[in-house]
């Protein structure tokens, strides 16, 4: 007879991030929710479980429907707190999920919650709602944190299931005690590497790793895009010769104000950040006047239909390479970022996948799958790269969620043992990666 395993609930689940590390501990997943049809079908093509559809249907004051269970996990909407959001919190309707959350949590008593949000939930324009989410935990009887844990993929080394990804997210673990009021100390810093490990160590090419045959025209630029890079590779080139350290300033550069100010350039109403960015372009431009002039006739670069205005804007984080070969590029609505390839920024739910220079091409689905900690057998099915790429922008780290889990059974350790016993176990004994055990649940039937 099989031991007894622990159960968990998948709430916001996507395309099953928090299934991958539960599953790979041991785990039973007894119910899953996901609004999103897509994302849903991805979920039960790789995990044998159908999640159900809308939360608050299944949870709230006159329903409840979700079962009993160990573990409560939840990447729940990150929109009402994100930088990219309006930031309403919760007088967003989707700011109240939460409270579906503490519905379930107050009507099943789970022994461990674990909640995962963006950086931004534990800033200071969130404080009510940081306060909020805190306070109702421990009025429910459980012992948490009131400091953020933070934590990001590239701040793990490989051993640990690190990934060469710059995704800093909040986690708030709950575990259920007699004792809630007992404090405790901030346990993940913020910004703090794990292990002493290097960030500037990742490699994409080898820890990644990347792909060496991708022949998807899609993933391809269009001539246009290869324009811009050449352009502001041409520069990156020219600036290079004259300086002995980084080509370019690390402020963004905005070609629209490379001019000489007068004292008519400000109003009183122009931000002072506005202002100190204008001032330093003005800087550049005049330090770099002759070579600058040269540059912008060679390519055309004020004519809109060659360069939009959002392309005459670049943002250089490549210290002192002296070319674009060995860098990652993002085509971001407010311009063109460019950096070392060793870790890429945070896979997002829009289209700014990482350009690879070297290899010529924008990331392929496998490998952002890759970045989230996913296991090559993991399938998106017949459906769009479109889709797949949003489904991983808004998914969560399996490396990240397998540390703070692990993390959480030294820091709660006496919690957990009364609480749970084979939760306990299951996290105790399992190894410092979730890398092999996920590998492994590939040869077997994941729906048991």
């Amino acid at each position: 007879m099989s031991a007894k395993r622990f159960t968990y609930v998948d709430l916001f689940a996507g395309i099953g991030g928090f299934h991958a590390a539960l599953g790979a501990l041991g785990g039973k997943c007894v119910y899953a929710s996901e609004i999103d049809d897509a994302a849903s079908q991805v979920y039960k093509l790789n995990w044998g479980f159908e999640p159900h559809g809308d939360i608050t249907k299944d949870a709230n004051d006159q329903v409840m429907n979700v079962p009993p269970h160990d573990v409560l996990v939840a990447g729940f909407p990150c929109q009402p707190f994100s930088k990219s959001g309006a930031q309403k919190g919760m007088d967003e309707t989707r700011g109240t999920l939460y409270w579906n959350i503490l519905k379930i949590v107050q009507a099943r008593a789970p022994s461990l919650v674990l909640l995962e949000n963006v950086r931004n939930l534990a800033g200071p324009r969130h404080k009510h709602e940081w306060e909020t989410i805190i306070g109702t935990l421990r009025s429910s009887g459980y012992r948490v944190s009131e400091y953020p844990w933070v934590l990001s993929p590239h701040r793990l080394p490989p051993a640990r299931g690190g990934r060469p990804q710059a995704r800093e997210r909040v986690f708030i673990v709950a575990v259920k005690t007699s004792s809630p009021e007992k404090t405790v100390e901030q346990c993940l810093t913020p910004g703090r590497e794990v292990d002493g490990w290097d960030t500037t160590s990742w490699d994409l090419e080898r820890h990644l790793p990347l792909e060496k045959y991708v022949k998807s025209p899609s993933l391809r630029l269009s001539e246009q895009q290869e324009l811009w890079l050449d352009a502001w590779g041409d520069l990156v080139m020219q600036m290079g010769r004259r300086t002995k350290g980084s080509p370019l300033p690390g402020f963004p550069l905005w070609g629209d104000a490379w001019k000489k100010l007068d004292s008519s350039a400000f109003s009183p109403a122009t931000p002072a950040w506005k202002r100190n960015f204008l001032i330093k372009n003005s800087e550049f431009y005049s330090e770099n006047e002759e070579l600058i002039k040269a540059w912008a006739a060679k390519w055309d670069f004020y004519n809109t239909d060659r360069f939009p205005r959002s392309r005459r804007k670049f943002e250089w984080q490549a210290g002192d390479l002296k070319t674009l070969r060995s860098t990652i590029i993002h085509m971001r609505p407010s311009g063109i970022r460019v950096k070392r390839a060793d870790y890429t920024p945070a896979l997002v739910a829009i289209t700014q996948t990482s350009f690879v220079y070297k290899k010529g091409r924008y990331l392929s689905v496998r490998e952002a799958a890759r970045l989230q900690g996913l296991p090559d057998w993991f399938s998106f099915g017949t459906q769009s790269d479109r889709l797949s790429y949003k489904q991983l922008g808004n998914g969560v780290s399996v490396g990240a969620i397998w540390y703070v889990l692990k993390h959480s059974q030294k820091v709660f350790e006496s919690e957990l043992k009364n609480a749970s016993p084979v939760l306990y176990r299951a996290l105790k004994g399992a190894p410092v990666s979730p890398d092999a055990p996920l590998l492994a649940m590939g040869e077997t039937d994941r729906s048991k």
